[in-house]
């Protein structure tokens, strides 16, 4: 069977995949550079390991062990709280830097991107393998840390490419290379791919990328759902996946989860933790105009044991003080005094935009219209002065008891610029220079 996949001309498109290097860990080291080439971790704050820098990767520290085993495994390992706030402004300006190359970018994580620069070459005045080069060299000279990058046809082979060579690589798949990449591929490695299609897959005796690249249309399309069948054209080079430079205003869920230390059994404590998860989920939610038809509320155990229970609402709501008491229902439910808890956690479900709202007969619209004004207000207010500026006084323990935080806080938030205040912070990364004593 050829290995041809593809026989088109060249580049029908240019795509390029960047990915942050230990992204968490590097902004950490771009503010702090005596950090550099340590074992370093952040996620002090949760007491599992949120990132890990190369060097603590090699000694064998991964992402979600606990940090008494990380400890063990590396003891001269540097832990630090996640500063999701700077990680943030690096992230924006990643983009903005690929922005400044093609318009056409995708936002598809913190620190993943995609850029269609298809067609570019001639107004650049550059190759599409240069282009790609620069705008990994410009995001690391700006920023002071490292990006992997894929460029080739297709999302998903771009993808393939950026992980090919990490950390700090740079890795081009053309069309006739194709075969070449796939062959030694793992299909669980694919993007897109998950455990059940892989299982699916090791039944039919296809365990590499390639192999499933070779596959007849006729069989993909008999045996393969639409998902399946698109991923399997991106493959073989066909663009089915388009760079979309939007900004994403759907979901098919939104969570919020909060991790605190010391872990604790107290009951209000803990119902003001849910109540705040509750009005972070519909803070978002209300941002998108999106309300959900069910929530999910849960409690994790200091055992990692995780207890909850959903609850269907009467109908689509995005403010929480309407629903409050269905928490706290959930809540009475699933707590007992005799365990410790050290997470709370919330999920909208069954989200629609909230125009379509429709009251029913049990409903008070009165009542609810002046729920919906009374945050609208909430949110003018958080946008002005920060989140939860205003906020239910079933969640007014926190103020008072502390939000469970394991460890230190962050540089930045023990940091107020003038014009700052402890909820609301300017959109400035906090950057540490040494300066050299010397005269100019």
């Amino acid at each position: 069977m050829s290995e041809q996949l593809f026989s088109l001309h060249s580049w029908p498109r240019a795509i390029v995949h960047i990915d942050g290097d230990a992204f968490f860990t590097s902004c950490e080291e771009a503010i702090h550079p005596e950090l550099k080439g340590k074992a370093l971790i952040t996620g002090g704050e949760r007491g599992i390991v949120a990132c890990a820098s190369y060097p603590a990767k090699k000694l064998g520290v991964k992402r979600g062990v606990p940090l008494h085993k990380a400890k063990e495994i590396c003891p001269s390992l540097i832990v630090l709280p996640s500063d999701y706030e700077t990680y943030s402004l690096f992230s924006k300006r990643m983009f903005s830097i690929m922005r400044c190359f093609t318009p056409d970018v995708e936002e598809y994580s913190i620190d993943e991107a995609f850029a269609d620069i298809t067609g570019l070459r001639r107004v650049l005045n550059a190759s599409y393998e240069d282009i790609a080069l620069n705008m990994k060299k410009t995001i690391e000279k700006s920023l002071g840390i490292t990006v992997s990058v894929g460029l080739s046809l297709t999302k998903v082979l771009a993808k393939i490419a950026s992980k090919y060579q990490k950390p700090s690589g740079i890795t081009i798949i053309k069309g006739r290379e194709i075969a070449d990449y796939l062959r030694n591929l793992p299909v669980e490695k694919i993007w897109g791919i998950g455990h059940a299609t892989t299982n699916y897959l090791a039944k039919m005796n296809i365990h590499y990328a390639l192999e499933f690249a070779q596959l007849p249309e006729n069989i993909v399309k008999t045996k393969f759902t639409k998902p399946g069948v698109e991923i399997w054209q991106e493959l073989r080079g066909e663009s089915v996946y388009p760079v979309i430079p939007e900004e994403k205003s759907s979901y098919a869920s939104i969570s919020k989860t909060k991790t605190f230390a010391p872990p604790t059994s107290n009951a209000e404590y803990l119902f003001a933790h849910l109540m705040r998860n509750m009005e972070s989920a519909c803070i978002k939610a209300r941002r998108y105009y999106l309300a959900p038809g069910k929530i999910v509320v849960f409690l994790k155990k200091n055992d990692f044991d995780t207890i909850g229970s959903e609850a269907k609402l009467s109908r689509p709501c995005n403010c929480p003080l309407e629903f409050s008491g269905i928490i706290r229902d959930i809540f009475d439910s699933c707590y007992s005094a005799k365990y410790i808890y050290r997470a709370t956690g919330v999920a909208l479900l069954d989200l629609e935009p909230d125009f379509n709202i429709q009251f029913t007969l049990f409903d008070d619209p009165v009542q609810a219209e002046k729920i919906k004004l009374l945050y609208s207000v909430a949110d003018k207010l958080g946008k002005k002065f920060g989140k939860h500026t205003l906020h239910l006084g079933s969640s007014h323990l926190i103020e008072k008891m502390g939000k469970g935080r394991r460890g230190k806080t962050t540089t930045r938030e023990q940091t107020q610029l003038k014009g700052e205040t402890r909820r609301r912070h300017l959109g400035l990364p906090l950057i540490h220079v040494k300066l050299n004593n010397q005269r100019s």
